[in-house]
């Protein structure tokens, strides 16, 4: 269940008694299996009673986080290994959703548009949660566990990142007009299971990401470490 991605890093398992009916095995051999996991670092026993499944993002965020705030270029980095991984995501995506997961992708969407900009063009906060979230959809739709974890991993930085997008890099109306543009030309390659044409849509709007940081470093000066 958490090699193929049923249960994913934060999730609370079952019950020794329910995981022991779902296996058709004793409750003896489940809290084997368990300590086992728990030797192994993949599952923690939670105050209250349960057991879930471990991410190590607890124990890289704070140092990720440092890192990644204390010089601009380290910002572009991450964008530049988003590129390579979210590419590879959307177009495993496009190969693999369900129609489920193609209509969670398209709920992001939607609560990205409703979350518009108003008044002066500035993003309301709860639409970097939403692209946040929509990126997460299309992970989740990849079906992969490894990409699964690797989220969990950024996921507190990736919200930072957003953010940073949403109230420094990306300022004008125009510019998030673009995201939410390039945002349904993911979902829509991905709902219509097109592979290629989902990797170009997801290239194409971090490299349009990219583009904004070199603006921004250029704009700011070779002095300026702090990304935010």
């Amino acid at each position: 269940m958490i090699a193929g991605g049923t249960l994913a890093p934060g999730e609370r398992l079952p019950g020794e008694r329910a995981l022991a009916e779902q296996m058709n095995v004793s409750r003896v051999s489940v809290r084997a299996a368990l300590q086992r996991l728990k030797t192994q670092g993949f599952v923690v026993a939670v105050q209250g009673g349960g057991t879930r499944v471990v991410s190590s993002a607890a124990a890289m965020d704070d140092a990720l986080t440092a890192l990644v705030r204390s010089k601009l270029d380290n910002l572009h980095d991450l964008a530049e290994i988003r590129m390579a991984l979210e590419t590879w995501a959307a177009r495993r995506a496009a190969e693999r959703a369900t129609p489920e997961q193609v209509a969670e992708i398209g709920a992001r969407l939607a609560a990205m548009e409703s979350a518009a900009p108003r008044g002066n063009g500035r993003a309301q906060p709860d639409k970097a949660i939403e692209d946040v979230r929509f990126h997460f959809a299309v992970g989740q739709a990849a079906g992969s566990p490894v990409y699964i974890h690797i989220l969990a991993v950024i996921r507190d930085i990736l919200m930072q990142m957003l953010e940073f997008h949403r109230y420094k890099l990306f300022t004008s109306a125009e510019d998030d007009q673009t995201v939410t543009e390039h945002h349904r030309a993911i979902h829509d390659a991905i709902a219509d299971h097109a592979p290629e044409a989902a990797a170009e849509a997801m290239r194409r709007h971090l490299e349009w990401v990219l583009s904004h940081y070199a603006a921004e470093r250029e704009r700011r000066g070779p002095t300026v470490k702090r990304a935010s």
